[in-house]
């Protein structure tokens, strides 16, 4: 059975959706069955990133309003083959719930072993609708004030669902600003918003390019960690060492 994580962020242009895209690459890389789920039905481009844009004849709301049986709507990734879309579309007039949306993922839930769900940013009803289909999250933030400002309103909404873990990304990470301590350390961002950190993207690995990074390091630990071993972090000073390891909790 499949383990729904969801990937949220209070602040847009954190790298949310970037990140959930690598994170699947990499566990599918490891022979996972994965599907990326974009439930931002307001950017809803996640199927860009991955580069299969032009593949999907069906969407989540085409399953959800029986159009389509819900495996019909997955779109296999031409190079990866134990990772699948699932993509969505903009909604004007539409209400989509959470309940029908879990119905459709719970359906597909036996067939796969990781169900990403990238979330749209803020705190409105996109992402309620997202976080009740999960059972796990991960707030990504980047050093700025702003994003961990608003990533600790995320994180103080997500003590509302009963999620099993809820781990922290800090993306963007520039080792110079660091080295100079212009900008908090990760482990000091991750104690300010009282969230375990899980991973650590330096922005030279390119998320913020808004594309996959099937060379970074940093995803690949990341899915190391979901695949079942401890966290290990990418050093935001030295860049090729760990910054720590530590057990899974």
């Amino acid at each position: 059975m499949a383990r729904k994580i969801v990937v949220t962020s209070g602040k847009g242009g954190v790298g949310k959706t970037t990140l959930t895209a690598n994170l699947g690459v990499q566990l599918a890389k490891r022979g996972y069955r994965v599907i990326v789920c974009d439930l931002d039905f307001g950017l809803n481009n996640i199927d860009v990133v991955l580069g299969v844009e032009n593949l999907a004849v069906y969407d989540v709301v085409d399953a959800i309003e029986g159009r389509c049986r819900p495996r019909q709507a997955l779109v296999r990734h031409p190079r990866y083959p134990t990772l699948c879309s699932l993509a969505s579309r903009h909604l004007s007039d539409r209400y989509v719930s959470p309940q029908a949306i879990r119905l459709i993922l719970d359906s597909l839930a036996p067939q796969f072993d990781f169900i990403l769900i990238d979330s749209p940013a803020g705190i409105e009803e996109g992402f309620h609708r997202a976080v009740a289909t999960a059972e796990e999250a991960i707030v990504v933030t980047t050093p700025h004030i702003s994003a961990m400002r608003d990533a600790d309103k995320v994180a103080g909404m997500l003590k509302n669902y009963k999620l099993s873990r809820v781990g922290l990304a800090v993306n963007m990470v520039r080792r110079d600003m660091v080295r100079r301590g212009e900008v908090l350390t990760p482990a000091e961002i991750s104690a300010a918003l009282r969230l375990p950190l899980i991973a650590v993207i330096p922005e030279e690995d390119g998320i913020f390019l808004q594309n996959l990074c099937e060379r970074s390091r940093a995803f690949r630990l990341l899915a190391a960690f979901y695949a079942g071993g401890k966290v290990k972090l990418v050093d935001p000073v030295r860049g090729g060492g760990l910054f720590g390891a530590f057990r899974r909790g």
